[in-house]
């Protein structure tokens, strides 16, 4: 009777605390959907016939492991596990399939974590090596510094001596000379100092060490490395203008392609009937409604590059009337070209300067009295700018564009600008933070009387390359008139560096709106540092500087953003050797 009871009380005990832990279970392994299970078992579970569960047999199941498949995963393969899947009656079969999907999950995990512990393994190893790798270059780096410095105090030391001398020391500090050049020498082309580096360094700073004692007068030495120093100056100050030189030299030539192309298309043009040589639609060249743009170059693929970049982002290319002006030379190549790639919708007109004979007279009593060594501050291309109102005297408004620039964004937002009563319309150039600054002080002599009076140093200055002008202000007010006047007054006394654009700032003096700087992004002619954000949301690109896209000593990174506006599979552009 007492064996019966404490049989019955056993079994109590041993089901409640059952229920409990596989409760706790459920509890842990939610997302695995237990509550059917545990609603099975506590209705039809029987006691287990001679044991017990107790804590310590389920510890390795709930006690020491956060992760729920982890859990469950040891109850399945617990040492008792099969004698509670016998006890659970209904639930036995629906628990096994369970334990099985989490096994076979659990097989799974350890491949998908190998996977992503392998990824991020490989991750952290890159990253490692990258530091490495730095670290090793800032190394090299110093250790050539070093190399460097100690051929400097031996080639010091070996001046100090005469030239007849042929001692111990001497030979010594030759050879170490001679060990340390070469050893830089293999650096330079492999970005690492060679493993026996390290120890010709070593010699040489035992060389200099008796050289040191050998020649113990600091004063002596502080005074040769000044010269030395001085002369390494002078070098660098010779090597930078020749540099300049170069540069501006280069900037002045004209590719062997470009000239290769103007005179195969010019020879074409001339191989035209007249009718054949006549443009489309020169009806709208004087229609005030429309969107007038004037170029002025001798050069075909400057040109080619405006229009096309410009009727790329044009939203109504039929509204748009392009106006070419070049020199007589030049205006049969550009003409063929032009004839050969249309500008799709819009109007195109070229003409030469020589049509224009008023100019000749104007242009001889100025301009050519100008004195400069560079040709392009005193071409009539150049200053041709400032007759706009006598060229196209039909017009209202007018779009300047300079032949190095490239339009990324439609324009006919700029015609409705306010002009607010003034002629031109510019982006400003006045923020000392910013590469394109330009103060008038630094263009123009505001000492001489004549302009102390008329101009505030501190005015702020703008640029050309895309400007929008009011030509009936202009008219209104014969600016033109006002810049031969000051053209005049510099033949007489140099008030100003030779170009346009210190002529421009006086003579559109008060006459200037400002325009925002997304239409108008500077530099790419000469600061490789232009911000990749600022290029991007710009309007008009402008390589203003000698570096221009055409040549070789353009900026690599900025030449892409001009090419792309040119086909390179043209014949005459392929016969001409011209690639991207």
């Amino acid at each position: 009777m007492l064996g019966s009871l404490r049989l019955k009380a056993l079994t109590s005990i041993g089901k409640r605390e059952f229920i409990e832990d596989l409760a706790s279970i459920k509890h842990r392994a939610d997302n695995l959907r237990f509550n059917a299970v545990e609603q099975e078992g506590a209705k039809e579970l029987k006691g287990p016939k001679l044991l017990v569960f107790k804590d310590k047999d389920f510890s390795s199941v709930v006690g020491h492991s956060s992760d729920e498949n982890r859990d469950l995963y040891h109850l399945g393969n617990a040492p008792n596990a099969s004698k509670l899947l016998e006890a659970t009656g209904k639930g036995k079969h629906q628990i096994q399939q369970n334990i099985k999907r989490v096994n076979s999950r659990k097989k799974e995990q350890p491949n998908r974590g190998g996977k992503h512990d392998q990824h991020l393994h490989n991750q952290e190893r890159g990253s490692h090596d990258q530091h490495l790798q730095s670290q090793s270059r800032v190394l090299a780096d110093e250790n050539i510094k070093r190399a460097r410095d100690q051929l400097i105090r031996a080639k010091t030391y070996l001046s100090f001596a005469p030239p007849s001398s042929n001692s111990h020391l001497m030979k010594e500090l030759r050879t170490r000379i001679k060990e340390v050049e070469q050893a830089v020498g293999d650096a330079c082309k492999d970005s690492d100092l060679p493993r026996s580096a390290s120890q010709k360094m070593k010699a040489m700073e035992a060389s200099l060490s008796k050289a040191s004692r050998a020649y113990p007068h600091c004063s002596r030495m502080a005074a040769k490395l000044r010269a030395m120093a001085y002369n390494a100056e002078e070098q660098i100050r010779v090597q930078k203008n020749q540099e300049s030189y170069l540069v501006q030299l280069a900037g002045r030539t004209t590719p062997k392609g470009l000239h290769c192309l103007s005179m195969r298309l010019t020879a074409e043009y001339f191989f035209l009937q007249p009718e054949e040589r006549k443009f489309p639609n020169q009806q709208k060249l004087n229609d005030p409604d429309l969107y007038h743009y004037a170029i002025f170059s001798d050069n075909i693929l400057a040109c080619a590059v405006v229009v096309n970049s410009t009727m790329s982002s044009a939203k109504e290319p039929e509204k748009i009337v392009f106006h070419v002006v070049t020199d007589s030379l030049n205006l049969p190549a550009i003409s063929m070209w032009f004839l050969l790639n249309p500008p799709g919708k819009a109007t195109i007109h070229i003409q030469s300067i020589e049509n224009f004979d008023w100019l000749s007279t104007k242009y001889n009593s100025t301009l050519k009295e100008q004195k400069s060594n560079d040709p392009r501050y005193t071409s009539i291309l150049n200053h041709l700018r400032f007759y706009l109102p006598d060229i196209f005297p039909a017009l209202n408004k007018i779009v300047l564009f300079d032949h190095d620039v490239v339009v990324q964004k439609d324009l006919s937002g700029i015609w409705s600008v306010d002009m607010k009563g003034k002629v031109n319309a510019a982006v400003e150039t006045c923020l000392e933070s910013e590469a394109s600054y330009r103060a008038m002080h630094m263009f123009v002599n505001l000492s001489d009387p004549s302009l102390e009076k008329r101009f505030d140093a501190n005015a702020c200055t703008w640029a050309f390359g895309m400007n929008l002008f009011e030509l009936q202000e202009w008219r209104r007010k014969n600016l033109t008139g006002l810049y031969r006047d000051y053209v005049q007054l510099g033949l007489k006394r140099p008030l100003w560096k030779a170009g346009s654009l210190p002529l421009g700032w006086i003579t559109f003096y008060n006459q200037t709106v400002a325009l925002e700087k997304r239409w108008h992004t500077l530099g790419l002619g000469y600061n490789a540092g232009l911000s990749s954000s600022d290029i991007e949301h710009a309007a008009v690109l402008h390589y203003d500087g000698v570096m221009k896209p055409w040549l070789e000593i353009g900026i690599p990174k900025y030449k892409g953003y001009w090419s792309k506006h040119l086909q390179y599979d043209q014949p005459y552009m392929q016969q001409c050797n011209i690639n991207e």
